[in-house]
């Protein structure tokens, strides 16, 4: 009878597996079974007869042949009908409490024993159901006991106490109150539990994840010299084997030995080596995986080129504020050559041959000033802050801007969208900035002699991946392919007054804001200077 208020457990689970729940209903029937078959043992054993006394054999031998049924029918197949485990669980406990009260009944002696028996269902419902479920259950039970006796009184008249019936009805509504405390302390446990599961499962994923992206190769090899995992990264350095090999020394011979030398005397050789053919020059590092483990070893492939990248990058930064600095220190005397230049304009006996020589000072100055403007743009160059914008509304306030500051005519800037609405995430005060230059570079090279700029702002999104794009389009005679092929590198120009530097910035706030610049030819005439943005942002639920 105890077993059916323990399958209530089921019944308040949030989560659970399937077969957990199929293996606990097929232990806890079984012990049903077990239950069953000590009170029909009880009630046809001879010597148990003696000592209960059946007073109703039929009664008590036929409740306790139908109980050893229900047992193991309910052991049969309740197991296989889980999805129906609240409708086993109910009809359970009213047959353990009426088969207690039938079988009290049936005997003269030892039956609160049997009463008794009733608290661990009672108690283990209480803990496991809803509390108005479980006061009910205790009510049942208690009224079985007091109704058994009762009846007992009047057709047995063997004297039963009333008292013993109402210690027995108090005893069960006491345990169901404990139950339900300690229900709702299991209940908070293993909703606790679960979360700290689900806790450490997603921090399983996120340590997976980025082991498995990293940018160093991992690897992991026991004292057989056999590979059991390695990351991405390691998988490209030893040439991205395939054929489902696991052994060290087949796939990376060298670094086998490397490991063996070790192993054996624990110095490291820090010299670069290739493990596969047009791989890059890695330097392997060794550690144990534990303090106490000498056979499993972790092993670090890192990529000599990554390391020279950040040297590189490294020095371009100290590069770029030395540069920075210098611009700084040249201003000065470039203004004051600038306006001595400008006094000396001024002069009235001075003649063509000079005034041409004045001019001349005048237009490199302004071109050295303009190369110290942007040199000192690109050291101080602001962090970008991104924002969601829609580069259609943002595009057509763009040349309402652009026309307010510049007269290029009607139809000298136009916008065609391909969408009525495209999001996108950069920030617009940089963005203004590239566009800007790039509109200004296609009025000045982008017509033909004699006629207008035609330049046309094309905001549409890429089929495959819905990538954001802006297109600055003109039709003027378009960039050969020698010189394409250089344009965004710093200090390139074509034009005698040129700084070769709008194009290097304008590539380097688009990378800053996690977008792409690049020129693409036009068949007929005409360049187009396409901005590939980043995935608009995705929301998430809370």
């Amino acid at each position: 009878m105890a077993v059916a208020a323990v399958q209530t457990k089921i019944a308040v689970r949030t989560a659970g597996d399937a077969d957990t729940v199929a293996r606990e209903f097929y232990f806890f029937n079984l012990f049903r079974v077990l239950e069953a078959t000590i009170i029909v043992a009880l009630m046809f054993s001879p010597y148990a007869v003696e000592w209960v006394k059946v007073l109703h054999p039929m009664l008590g031998r036929g409740t306790a042949l139908f109980y050893l049924v229900f047992a193991s029918l309910i052991a049969a197949f309740a197991t296989r009908e889980v999805r129906y485990h609240r409708l086993w669980i109910d009809l359970s406990l009213v047959v353990d409490i009426l088969v207690c009260a039938l079988a009290m009944f049936s005997i003269q002696r030892q039956y609160i024993s049997l009463a008794l028996l009733l608290l661990v269902n009672i108690g283990g419902a209480a803990t496991l159901l809803p509390r108005r479920i479980s006061f009910f259950y205790a009510a049942l039970a208690t009224f079985g006991v007091f109704a058994q006796n009762i009846i007992g009184n009047l057709v047995n008249q063997d004297g039963r106490e009333i008292l013993e019936a109402g210690i027995c009805g108090l005893a069960y509504f006491s345990m169901t109150g404990l139950g339900i405390f300690l229900g709702r302390r299991m209940r908070d446990s293993e909703a606790l539990a679960s979360r700290r599961g689900s806790d450490l499962r997603n921090l399983a994923q996120i340590n997976e994840l980025i082991i498995r992206r990293m940018k160093t190769g991992v690897l992991v090899v026991d004292g057989g010299n056999t590979v059991h995992r390695w990351n991405e990264a390691a998988a490209a350095l030893i040439g991205n084997p395939t054929d489902g090999r696991n052994d060290l020394g087949r796939i990376a011979p060298e670094l086998s030995r490397r490991l063996y030398h070790w192993r054996t005397s624990r110095k490291i050789d820090n010299t670069a080596i290739s493990l596969a053919e047009g791989a890059p020059e890695v330097i392997p590092r060794f550690t144990r995986m534990a303090a106490n483990d000498d056979e499993n070893v972790l092993i670090f492939l890192d990529d000599t080129s990554l390391v020279s990248r950040r040297a590189e990058q490294l020095t371009l930064a100290s590069m770029g504020r030395l540069a920075g600095s210098i611009a700084h220190e040249i201003r000065n005397p470039l203004a004051a050559i600038s306006y001595s230049a400008q006094l000396l304009a001024e002069s009235e006996s001075l003649d063509e041959s000079d005034r041409r020589m004045i001019e001349i000072i005048r237009n490199h100055a302004g071109r050295v000033n303009e190369i110290v403007e942007n040199i000192l743009h690109l050291a101080r160059r602001e962090r970008s802050m991104p924002e969601s914008i829609d580069l259609v509304g943002w595009a057509e306030r763009f040349i309402v801007d652009f026309k307010a500051t510049i007269d290029i005519g009607a139809n000298g800037l136009i916008c065609k969208p391909q969408k009525a609405r495209v999001e996108t995430l950069v920030d617009p005060k940089q963005l203004h900035q590239v566009v800007w230059n790039l509109v200004q570079n296609a009025l000045r090279y982008g017509h033909a002699p004699g006629e207008p700029a035609r330049i046309t702002l094309i905001v549409r999104q890429s089929g495959d991946r819905a990538l954001p794009m802006l297109d600055v389009v003109d039709r003027g005679p378009g960039i050969p392919a020698k010189v394409a092929a250089q344009i965004f590198e710093p200090f390139f120009t074509t034009h005698e007054l040129g700084t070769g530097l709008g194009l290097y910035l304008a590539r380097e706030m688009c990378i800053a804001n996690l977008a792409s610049l690049e020129y693409l030819p036009i068949a007929g005439g005409g360049s187009c200077f396409r901005i590939t943005f980043a995935p608009p942002p995705t929301p998430t639920l809370a």
